[in-house]
C-alpha cells in the first residue's frame, strides 16, 4: 500500500484531508461541450485555480507533458467510456489499463459504474479487475458510482458507496444525498473518503457554495465537480473559490461576496 499512500498524498491535501477534483472526461460522452473545447487551456486554468486533481482520458493526458506549466497538476486517468451516440449511453466500458496510466504519468485512475443498468454486472466486474491491478501497481482508485436517475435516495447512495468500497475504491464519488444529515449517514457507512458529484450545470451558481458546505458539514471529504466549474465564465476564479471553501480557507458568505463582485457589471463614468 506504500505506493498508493504516496500517490494519494499528492491528491488529498495533507493539512486538511480534503480534496477538490475536476473531471474533464465529458468529451467522450458528450463531445467538446462548452468549457472543454480547448482542453489544454482548461487544464491550465484549473491548475491556476488550485484544484487538487484533474480527471482526463489517456488521449488528453498524453499531451500534458508537452506543456511545462501543466507539470504542477495532479492527474487521474479515467478508464471508462460511453457516448450519447449509443442506444445505452450508461453502459461504461473499460478502454485503458492501470499500466497505461502509469506510463502516462497519472497519479491515480478512475472508473465509472452505473448500478441499475442492464450492464451493471459487467461494469462491476471491470471495476473489480481494475482494483486488482491498482493494488498490484500501487495506484489509487477513484470509483464514480451512480444509481437510477431518481431524486436522491440516501439509502441507495449509501449502498452505492459501500459497493465502491468493497470493490476496492480508495476514493468514492457519489451524488449528494441532499442534506448534511443524509451525507453523514453515507459517510459513516464506509471507511474511505467520499466526494460529491456536481451533476449538470446549475442555473444559479451561488447555490453551489451552500451545497458544498453542507456536504462538508456532513463529513464529505470534498468534491468532484466538472461542468459546475469548467463551464463558469472564469474557470480559474470559480475553481479557486470552491477549492478555498473545501479546504476551509474561506466561508460560504465570503464566496458569495467575491462571486457577486466578480460578475458585477463595470459602470463606466464620464
Amino acid at each position: 500500500m506504500y505506493g498508493k499512500n504516496i500517490r494519494l498524498s499528492r491528491i488529498i491535501n495533507q493539512h486538511t484531508n480534503k480534496v477538490c477534483i475536476v473531471p474533464m472526461d465529458h468529451g467522450t460522452t458528450l463531445g467538446p461541450i462548452p468549457g472543454i473545447e480547448k482542453s489544454i487551456k482548461t487544464i491550465s486554468n484549473l491548475i491556476k485555480g488550485g484544484v487538487d486533481g484533474i480527471v482526463l482520458h489517456k488521449g488528453i493526458l498524453r499531451h500534458v507533458a508537452q506543456y511545462p506549466e501543466l507539470s504542477a497538476g495532479r492527474y487521474i486517468m479515467h478508464l471508462s467510456v460511453s457516448t450519447i451516440l449509443n442506444g445505452n449511453p450508461t453502459n461504461k466500458v473499460i478502454v485503458s489499463t492501470v499500466e497505461e496510466a502509469i506510463q502516462y504519468g497519472a497519479d491515480a485512475v478512475s472508473v465509472h459504474v452505473n448500478c441499475g443498468d442492464s450492464y451493471e454486472s459487467e461494469m462491476i466486474r471491470s471495476c473489480g479487475k481494475v482494483a486488482e491491478a491498482c493494488l498490484h501497481w500501487g495506484l489509487p482508485l477513484l470509483v464514480m458510482i451512480y444509481g437510477p436517475k431518481n431524486p436522491p435516495n440516501t439509502k441507495i447512495i449509501a449502498h452505492l458507496a459501500r459497493i465502491a468500497e468493497e470493490l476496492g475504491a480508495d476514493l468514492i464519488k457519489v451524488e449528494y444525498p441532499g442534506t448534511p444529515e443524509s451525507m453523514r449517514y453515507v459517510v459513516e457507512c464506509v471507511n474511505v473518503p467520499v466526494l460529491i458529484s456536481g451533476g449538470v450545470k446549475r442555473e444559479e451558481s451561488m447555490e453551489i457554495f451552500k451545497i458544498v458546505q453542507d456536504a462538508l458539514d456532513g463529513g464529505a471529504s470534498g468534491i468532484s465537480f466538472g461542468r459546475n466549474i469548467f463551464q463558469q465564465e472564469d474557470q480559474s476564479f470559480f475553481a479557486s473559490l470552491l477549492s478555498d471553501l473545501v479546504h476551509g480557507r474561506t466561508s460560504v458568505k465570503d464566496c458569495k461576496v467575491k462571486y457577486l463582485n466578480a460578475i458585477k457589471p463595470v459602470i463606466l463614468q464620464d
